[in-house]
């Protein structure tokens, strides 16, 4: 983290008379995460320690949950390109199918490995894997790359849950802290059957500091200055407990390049849902036909709206019924995702992030 974040496991000490150890055996896990703070956090988690506190046989800290964003291309808003021939693969520096065009950046490989709640490895998962090019773009979505689909892959977990990308290192656009998205699923044909269902939806957070590094290069200029404006305390994805079951470890350098790893943990009786609307801050430019991100009206909606209140008051009543049909369409979660698994409970929604305090760490 950087300087202006305070030392938080200081602070503990200091307020806690039965001392640290005595409090990370109380503190409930997610705020536990956040006094520790992010770096701290992954490393303990790494380590095995951070468990909940009725013994050493206790659950893993479950990787948080996270929003797909508007550019998942996993059927949520109108593209699958999970189901396309060709998707299934290692390397994504590269399009596929009617394209082979190769993203350009510093090379960075990243590995996840899945875990349950126990510990033990997830053989057999699988997971898609996608994030932005060095501007910031995402394929599918971004003006001049809706005709490539690089940047995205699904691969199948080995015998230690491990699955491994070939990439590039993504860029930082305005409003992100710089990530790679994913989500898991139990096997390869759940992954590519265009039905799920979602075990988990996350992002893996990189460093500042190789950050930094790799955006001194040609071709991420944009990415100094966004970078400069955005820290993990800010950024309204992993602000609430400082990315810290999602902050990958980094080695390399840009030469080289890079390699980026991260162990999770998952619930993998779980199903969530893909899709969502963005963060604040997002890459220009608007979805392609017939992909609407969540809570969104999509682009000829919008115009025929607004088309239509020019001509008459009655008919952009009309238009403005229509277009609210729509968002309510896209945001309702499609039955099929869901078919292959008894219905499940309702998953707690996350606090609202406005509602937390920095000076305030009891209330996280």
């Amino acid at each position: 983290m950087t300087g202006q974040h305070r030392d938080n496991a200081a602070y503990v000490r200091e307020v806690h008379d039965k001392g640290l150890a005595f409090d990370l055996a109380t503190m409930n896990r997610r705020r536990m995460l956040y006094t520790i703070g992010g770096a701290g956090a992954a490393a303990l988690l790494g380590a095995g320690i951070l468990r909940t506190a009725e013994g050493a046989d206790a659950a893993l800290i479950e990787v948080a949950s996270e929003t797909a964003g508007p550019y998942p291309a996993d059927g949520s808003n109108g593209i699958d390109v999970r189901t396309e021939s060709g998707i299934v693969r290692s390397d994504i520096r590269s399009s596929f199918g009617g394209s082979t065009t190769t993203a350009e950046g510093v090379p960075l490989t990243f590995s996840l490995t899945v875990q349950d709640l126990d510990g033990a490895p997830l053989a057999g998962a699988a997971v898609y894997a996608w994030h932005c090019d060095r501007d910031g773009n995402y394929s599918l979505y971004s003006d001049g790359i809706t005709g490539e689909n690089y940047l995205r892959g699904i691969q199948e977990t080995g015998e230690d849950g491990t699955v491994t990308f070939v990439s590039i290192f993504p860029g930082c656009y305005s409003g992100r802290w710089p990530h790679i998205h994913f989500e898991v699923y139990e096997s390869l044909d759940t992954a590519t059957n265009g039905a799920g269902p979602i075990i988990k939806t996350s992002q893996i957070a990189i460093p500042e500091d190789v950050s930094e590094t790799v955006y001194a290069t040609d071709g991420y200029s944009t990415s100094v200055t966004n970078l400069s404006q955005i820290t993990l305390a800010t950024d309204n994805v992993f602000s609430d407990d400082l990315a810290a079951t999602e902050m990958a470890t980094v080695t390399g350098d840009v030469d080289a390049g890079f390699v980026a790893a991260l162990t999770i943990a998952v619930d993998p009786d779980d199903v969530e849902t893909g899709g969502g609307t963005p963060p604040s801050g997002g890459p220009s430019g608007p979805p392609p036909s017939g992909a609407v991100p969540s809570g969104s009206v999509s682009p000829s909606a919008s115009t025929s709206a607004s088309a239509s209140a020019s001509a008459s008051t009655s008919a952009s009543a009309s238009a403005s019924v229509s277009a609210s049909a729509s968002a309510s369409a896209s945001t309702s979660p499609s039955p099929s995702r869901t078919a292959a698994r008894p219905p499940q409970p309702p998953r707690p929604q996350p606090r609202p992030r406005n509602e937390r305090h920095w000076w305030a760490p009891w209330t996280w």
